[in-house]
């Protein structure tokens, strides 16, 4: 199929209401995100029905916005993609109804997008000139997984989570400290006070030799264990630093995730290695992936923190190549908030 140049993408997963107009899936002209986290920071997490209310009070200014700041007219879209899973049924369904709505309108094509292949393009709108293939570190609440993109459209996965997934883990450990929510962000900044040496927390299915693990486990991940050490730890030494407990157990996070990476990069003989999702907003992940990609000789893609979190143009850039290989989505297509990348 011909491709749409102009594509309107929507966003509404979990907590953030978000619009973009992305031309050829490489030119941002607009990228707007309405975060919800100040509805659910009293509740220590994202509470769906409030989240999915927020959504329909939002989406309709959220992508009037996004049209008017890209400076362009409604009848210049093309096509509109909205995320359709994984995510909140409630939340998808906001942003899912609105898309197909407006490409009812305008005329054009409606294009279903996955969130996590949305994330996988990301790395493109700030790198046009990307290389396939390339291994993909993806880490969020909700997801942690290692990707191979071979081409457009064609992924291998090589391991994710067998429990809870980084961004949990996170939200977790700084809910029983008290930190608040989101986890993620107050863990990374707390972290620069502690001293990450100060206590040697478990780096479940990491070892020396990655041959020693069955092939199932070597691109794993789990971080459960490591949540639980954590907790059980200050359980039993109530007046132990904080600020050296988070730091240790962001570098035991850490260090799971670029060690499996390491591991996947030297499998695979890519040469160019990409960082994607909330998590990868996390400072000290961004660091130690730059200094990983550089130990290994590979290219390290590392998108603005912007980028990482969830947003619009990474849909309107993924449904970009979508329509291309698959055509237009039909509109009774539903949403799935368990769909998984392949």
């Amino acid at each position: 199929m011909k491709l749409a140049d102009l594509i309107l993408g929507i966003e509404t997963s979990c907590d953030e209401t978000a619009a973009a107009v992305v031309e050829s899936s490489r030119l941002i002209h607009s990228s707007i995100v309405s975060s919800q986290v100040h509805l659910h920071e009293r509740f220590g997490g994202v509470v769906p029905e409030i989240a999915s209310r927020a959504h329909v009070d939002l989406i309709v200014p959220v992508v009037a916005e996004a049209l008017v700041s890209s400076g362009m007219e409604a009848e210049e879209i093309e096509a509109v993609a909205a995320t359709t899973g994984p995510g909140l049924v409630g939340s998808l369904l906001v942003g899912v109804s609105a898309a197909k709505a407006l490409a009812t309108v305008w005329g054009v094509p409606f294009v279903e997008v996955n969130h996590l292949e949305a994330h996988l393009y990301a790395s493109f709108l700030e790198d046009p000139d990307l290389q396939l293939p390339l291994v993909f570190l993806l880490v969020s609440g909700g997801h942690t997984l290692l990707v191979l993109m071979e081409e457009q459209g064609k992924y291998r996965l090589l391991g994710s989570t067998l429990d809870d997934a980084a961004g949990e883990a996170y939200d977790k450990v700084a809910r029983y400290l008290g930190l608040g929510y989101p986890g993620g962000p107050a863990i990374d900044k707390l972290a620069l006070e502690g001293d990450r040496t100060a206590f040697k927390y478990p780096r479940s299915l990491v070892q020396e030799n990655p041959e020693t693990l069955p092939d199932d486990r070597r691109f794993a991940f789990s971080f459960s264990g490591l949540k639980t050490a954590v907790v059980n730890h200050v359980r039993s030494n109530p007046d132990v630093a904080t600020e050296d407990v988070v730091a240790s157990f962001q570098e035991a996070v850490v260090d799971a995730l670029l060690t499996k990476l390491k591991w996947a990069l030297e499998y695979t003989g890519v040469e160019t290695a990409c960082l994607g999702g909330g998590v990868a907003a996390n400072s000290r992940l961004r660091e130690r992936f730059t200094e990983t990609c550089a130990s290994v000789g590979v290219k390290g893609c590392l998108p603005s923190r912007a980028m990482c979190t969830d947003n619009a143009a990474m849909v309107a850039a993924a449904g970009y190549w979508r329509l291309e290989k698959m055509g237009p989505s039909p509109l009774n297509v539903g949403v799935d908030p368990n769909l998984g990348l392949l």
